[in-house]
Parts: C-alpha cells; structure tokens; sequence
C-alpha cells in the first residue's frame, strides 16, 4: 500500500477562523471594543465650544485624561490643532532656542522632528540617531540640553525601556512625541516636561487632535523666553509673557470637534471599564506577546527590534527572515495584500520610510483574541507566497 506523504510545508490551506475585527492600522487604530455610533448621541453638535456644555466636556476630557495617565496635579493639559504633530510642532516653535538641543531620532517620526529643527529652525543640535529596530543611548545624552525624543517609535517598533537614564536634576528640558505609548505604557512624568499625543492611537480616538502636557520647569520656560522666531497664532501659549491659562482648562486655540471629542469621553469612559491604565497595559502587553509568541515559533519571520527589552507593545514591527526572498519590499507588499484581499488584516504593511516587513498594532483596542485569529492566516500567507516564489523561479 502507498505511504500518503505530507504536503509540503509551503502548501497550507486557509485557516478556518477569521478574527472579529481584522483592523490592525497603527493610525488612525482600532476603535474600542464596544463602539457604536449611538454612543455619541450626547455629543454638542451645533453648539460653541466656548458655550458651557462645550467647555465642561473639553475640561472633562483633560481632566480624566490626567485621571487615567496619573498625571501630577501641577501639570498643565491642553487640547491642540493638528494631532501629535501640532503639539509637537507647537512645543518645538515655542520652547526650543534658549539652549543647546539634543535630538534623538531611531524612526522616521523623530527623523521628521530632526528635520524641523535642524532645517528650520535652523538651531544648531546634536543629532543622535539609531537604525531601524536599535535605540540611541539615552544614558549618553547631554541632559542639560534640550532633549527631543519618540518614546515609542512607531514605525520602528521601539520603546524606551524606561526612563531611567533621565536625571532629575537635569538642565535642559525633555520634550517627548508619546503618541503610541500614552495609555499603553507607563510613562514617568517626572521625566517628561512636555509630552504629546494624539486621541486617534492608543484609545482609537478621531484623528486632528492633539494633547500637549506641561511640567512647571517647561511652563517656566515659556514664560521666561521668548523665541527669536515668530509664531503662527495656532502656536501661541503665551501672551504678554504669561502662560494662557484657558488653553488648559478647555478653551482651545481653534474650533474643536465636538464629535471627537464625544467619541474620546466614551473611549475614557470604556478605558476606566478595563481597568484603567493598568488594565489597557495588561492588554496591549498579551496582543504584543502573542506576535512576540509567534515569531519565536516561526524561523521565517522576527520582530524588528533587536533587543526584547524595547520592544514596544503597540506598534510591532516585524521583517521576514526567510534567505529564498530576493525582493523584501514586494514580499512584504504582497503578503500584505493577500491578508487585506482575506479581510483577515488591514492596513499591516510597514511604513513607507521603514525596513521592508509588516506592522501589527498591538494597543487596548484590539483584542487578543483577533491577534490570535489573524496569526495562522499570516503564517497561510507567507507560505503561499513562498510557494509562488518557488514556482516563479
């Protein structure tokens, strides 16, 4: 009788489960488990944001946001234009100048806020950069500058590990972009005089806000210097050398959406229901190790960052190892595409100025249980492909 061979390990057949929600995009990110859209019913559309219902649920928003991040009392919260990057464009134009800068670039996030320093605001700092999947020495940089850095870099898929090497006595500000880490990780605000994100990553907020967060050393600042450049009104915090007070209470510089912000109180609100930072940590931590899991199971693929313990838990990059592919780009693209064609992943191709590969997100929103449905497919996919290589050939 003939002995059955197995198939090849190339030749894998389609899993059977599909995840529930296969939206994995680092950007705008998953909404929360619960979304519906009747959940916003109580939002102030058609009214002023300067009205009071407008300003308690703006006020509301910073004031549970500072709940949940356990940010100090003392620390001032503003809802700014533009996202992450208006607050960080804000703070660069505002508080940059009175000292030497040190910018800290390991992604193509923190190489754009390089740029802008460098080449125009034309400041005279020390560019300190890692490639993709390293991290810059944080414990070699010069604290009594001013210190511009990504505490998770995005589209590199690194963290900082902590924030140890930052002194307390230090000089200089430390000027943190926190977009994909602030309610993923746990940042130490006595480290960070400004810290910024955007609604639209860890919480799957609606995308052109941002959050500008001020310690008092970086409130002092910018009552004390005035820059040598001038600023668009958008950029302003300050006036007749005082900091605007309203800004942080809720009155914002330009008109905010109201709908965003109703969808960023219920997206709080779901936060607490998990168990606060804690709980959202707890679930990006199991997302991330799912994929951390996987890869140390497959030869054929492995995490972008070279040291586990930066590794981030939101944005998880990931590159193929396998020696039969030529053409890293249009492997990634086409394992991409066949995961979006399945509806099993959208939107998981790395990042246009990054390494070849894929990127998972990995935040509170999206559950483990779709990470974990998603993971044969990919592993369907990649083999596929091999096996269209191999015929190719």
């Amino acid at each position: 009788m003939a002995i059955e061979r197995p198939a090849p390990r190339d030749s894998v057949r389609k899993p059977d489960t599909r995840p529930a929600n296969p939206r994995f995009s680092s950007g705008p990110c998953a909404k929360i488990p619960t979304f519906e859209l009747s959940k916003l019913s109580d939002a102030a559309l058609g009214r002023s944001h300067r009205a009071a219902v407008g300003k308690d649920k703006l006020k509301a928003a910073i004031e549970e946001t500072r709940d949940l991040l356990g940010i100090p009392a003392d620390y001032r919260i503003g809802i700014v234009p533009a996202s992450d990057t208006g607050a960080m464009e804000m703070a660069m134009w505002s508080l940059l100048g009175a000292r030497k800068a040190t910018m800290c670039a390991w992604e193509s996030f923190g190489a754009g806020w390089v740029t802008d320093v460098v080449k125009q605001l034309k400041l005279d700092a020390e560019v300190k950069t890692a490639d993709y999947g390293e991290i810059v020495d944080m414990a070699a940089v010069d604290y009594d500058t001013d210190v511009v850095f990504t505490w998770n870099g995005t589209t590199s898929g690194v963290r900082m590990a902590n924030g140890d090497a930052i002194p307390a006595d230090r000089g200089g500000l430390t000027i943190c972009d926190a977009t994909s880490a602030a309610f993923a990780m746990d940042l130490p605000w006595d480290k960070l005089d400004v810290t910024t994100f955007s609604w639209q990553k860890v919480l799957g907020g609606e995308a052109a806000h941002g959050m500008l967060i001020l310690s008092p050393r970086a409130v002092e600042r910018l009552e004390s210097y005035t820059p040598a450049w001038p600023l668009p009104k958008i950029f302003r915090l300050t006036k007749g050398g005082k900091l605007i007070e309203g800004i942080f209470k809720g009155e914002t510089i330009n008109t905010p959406s109201m709908l965003a912000v109703e969808d960023y109180l219920v997206a709080l609100d779901w936060a607490r229901a998990v168990g606060g930072l804690k709980g959202l940590i707890a679930r990006a931590d199991a997302n991330a190790q799912a994929i951390f899991d996987f890869c140390e199971a497959n030869a054929w693929i492995a995490n972008l960052a070279a040291d586990p313990a930066t590794r981030s838990n939101t944005s998880v990059c990931l590159k193929f190892t396998d020696a039969r592919i030529t053409d890293g780009a249009s492997f990634a693209k086409a394992v991409a595409k066949r995961l979006e064609a399945e509806g099993v992943a959208l939107d998981v191709g790395a990042y246009r100025d990054a390494p070849a590969g894929l990127r998972i997100w990995c935040g509170g929103t999206v559950e483990t249980a779709d990470i974990a449905a998603m993971l044969p497919w990919l592993d369907w996919a990649f083999h596929t492909e091999i096996e269209a290589l191999s015929q190719a050939a």
